[in-house]
């Protein structure tokens, strides 16, 4: 056989190998836990670390093999839930002060990474996002006796959007009808107003978000 012969199969197979990704790139969206944790001064000094829940879909571009795609998602996090009991020393009063954080985000953006029948599917993604933040203290005079009887007092409730960005990276397992998936990522936001306080100044805060969950991938009928 000659080489030309012998190096037709080797040819078929390699091209074989590079539709192939193509022919399989899926859309998969991924349903997600996260922890939030703070990494600048300004992030710190009115947030601790947050827990929260996201799903994000990850489309592939026609025409990229596969290897870029659209992305879209929401998440929501808790930066903060705390109660501070205040008691007064004359008259034995009990109060409770209730503070809590919330922070969601909207976002939109790209992502290289394979979306085959690959095993191991690593990615990077970049996206913009609106952000929208909520502060909210409240004072309860608590009975002991009906807690339905409390007496709840608002003091503060605030919600403020703004706008931000996240650059991440991460890796798919792949098992076919299902897979898991975790990793990184940076996020950064503006105009975030600060925790406390009439007139409050805002800040521009950072984090990073580890983030671990399901990955589904949706299959064309």
């Amino acid at each position: 056989m000659s080489p030309r012969a012998k190096s037709g199969p080797v040819l078929l197979c390699l091209l074989a190998l590079c539709v192939a990704p193509a022919r399989a790139a899926l859309p998969r969206y991924t349903i997600y836990g996260s922890v939030l944790s703070p990494q600048d001064r300004a992030a710190r000094d009115y947030a601790r670390d947050g827990y929260g829940l996201g799903v994000d879909l990850s489309w592939p571009v026609h025409g990229t093999e596969g290897l870029l795609s659209a992305i879209v998602g929401i998440e929501g996090n808790n930066l903060m839930s705390q109660q501070v009991n205040l008691v007064d020393r004359l008259t034995g009063l009990r109060v409770e002060q209730h503070t809590d954080q919330s922070y969601g985000r909207l976002f939109v953006g790209g992502e290289l990474g394979p979306h085959g029948n690959g095993t191991i599917q690593p990615y990077g993604n970049l996206a913009l996002a609106l952000i929208m933040y909520g502060i909210s203290t409240t004072v309860v005079v608590p009975d002991d006796f009906d807690r339905e009887r409390d007496i709840n007092q608002v003091l503060h409730s605030r919600t403020e959007f703004a706008f931000g960005w996240s650059a991440g990276t991460g890796v798919n397992l792949n098992f076919g009808r299902w897979g898991l998936d975790g990793g990184v990522r940076f996020l950064k936001q503006y105009g975030v107003p600060q925790q406390l306080g009439a007139g409050a100044v805002t800040v521009q805060p950072s984090y990073l978000q580890w983030r671990f969950g399901v990955s589904i991938p949706i299959r064309k009928r």
